[in-house]
């Protein structure tokens, strides 16, 4: 009988996580739902299928026994993970680097960087064993080029998870693990709402979707195991 594929999405209550984890659900795979709060990942889940499909986790991706729960929980339930996305992320009205709260900024570094570092250590070895997986990371293009709208933090986090993609690749192909980095320009997704003057609706109405993110991603898992696409950059169409 064929494996069903397993999938492991954070930040799933809310924008780029809760598409990537419906697009995900739609193309039959089994999805573990990872956020802060239950009720958003409960709402995920019911717009993704059935209990036997999706599963809510409740985690906090910046807290190291947080991530083992939750990765125990998986396996527990499923015995494998076939792929890890990481689009949980966080920012600060206050980001400057003259005006950045050294709690904000942890906080920033937390989620964003050391958050992934963290799922990516504790799926690893499953990963390993069966000599096949997908990581995606979420990115931004603010991980590519410094802009004082994303904040010293915001970007900081970024280039670091830009790293550790490079370094997946460079030491876990051998072992069939493959990994990507999507850089995303603008998203109309709720962390907008932590910028200093977030943008009205009709400039969200030119930025990209989450599903438009989400395909991305499912572009990277959906290639066959002998290839890996290392970097997707994806901006709004001027004009």
């Amino acid at each position: 009988m064929e494996q069903t594929n397993v999938a492991v999405v954070t930040g799933a209550g809310s924008g780029v996580g809760r598409a990537t984890a419906i697009a995900l659900a739609k193309r039959g795979w089994k999805v573990a739902l990872l956020g802060r709060r239950e009720a958003p990942l409960r709402e995920t889940a019911a717009q993704c299928g059935s209990s036997e499909t999706c599963l809510a986790i409740p985690c906090d991706v910046a807290d190291e026994q947080s991530v083992r729960r939750a990765t125990d929980e998986v396996m527990s339930r499923w015995g494998r993970v076939d792929a890890l996305v990481c689009a949980a992320g966080t920012n600060a009205p206050n980001r400057s680097l003259a005006k950045v709260s050294p709690e904000d900024y942890r906080t920033i570094l937390d989620v964003n960087l050391h958050g992934v570092y963290l799922c990516v250590q504790a799926l690893l070895p499953a990963m390993r064993r069966q000599r096949r997986g997908s990581i995606v990371v979420v990115n931004s293009i603010a991980g590519l080029r410094a802009s004082a709208l994303s904040g010293v933090a915001y970007v900081m986090s970024k280039f670091g998870a830009a790293g550790l993609v490079q370094s997946i690749n460079a030491e876990e192909n051998a072992h069939g693990v493959r990994a990507t980095s999507v850089f995303p320009g603008d998203i109309d997704t709720p962390l907008l709402e932590r910028r200093p003057n977030p943008p009205p609706p009709e400039a969200r109405t030119r930025m990209l979707t989450p599903d438009d993110v989400a395909a991305c991603v499912m572009l990277a898992i959906d290639l066959p195991d002998r290839a890996v696409v290392e970097e997707i950059v994806v901006r709004p169409r001027v004009g």
